[in-house]
């Protein structure tokens, strides 16, 4: 039972990371189009950036507690990827180069939405596995 919610709490972290992400997406999408200005995209995205980070970290945290290493090693590039982004000071998004950085961040937040959504496939493998293991 302790098994099958810890991959019930590891699916609704990776839900609320998802969440994030096409959040980002559709903020881009929007100042793409022109449907809102530079200024309140930017502050709509860096709003969320952080959160996203601590939201995947306590994800990975999960996986490392609760015994599942291959999840853990899954999720470990993408937790490199945030800390390195954060260390160099790049994670959030400049309002007065956000036209010129809009394809390159579009990229990355997709990048990331596939990873994540690989990762929900394996998370939902794993807790149907364990409900049928019990």
């Amino acid at each position: 039972m302790g098994d099958l919610l810890s991959w019930l709490f590891s699916f609704f972290l990776l839900v609320a990371v998802l969440g994030t992400i096409l959040y980002q997406l559709m903020c881009l999408a929007d100042l793409e189009y022109d449907y809102v200005n530079p200024y309140d995209s930017a502050s709509r995205i860096n709003r969320v950036v952080v959160p996203e980070f601590a939201l995947q970290g306590a994800l990975c945290f999960l996986h490392l507690v609760t015994g599942h290493w291959l999840m853990f090693l899954i999720c470990l590039p993408y937790l490199y990827y945030n800390i390195k982004v954060y260390t160099d000071r790049c994670h959030l998004v400049d309002v007065t180069e956000i036209f010129n950085q809009l394809p390159w961040d579009k990229k990355v937040r997709l990048y990331k939405l596939g990873y994540l959504v690989i990762l929900l496939a394996f998370s939902i493998f794993w807790m149907v596995w364990s409900i049928v293991d019990e």
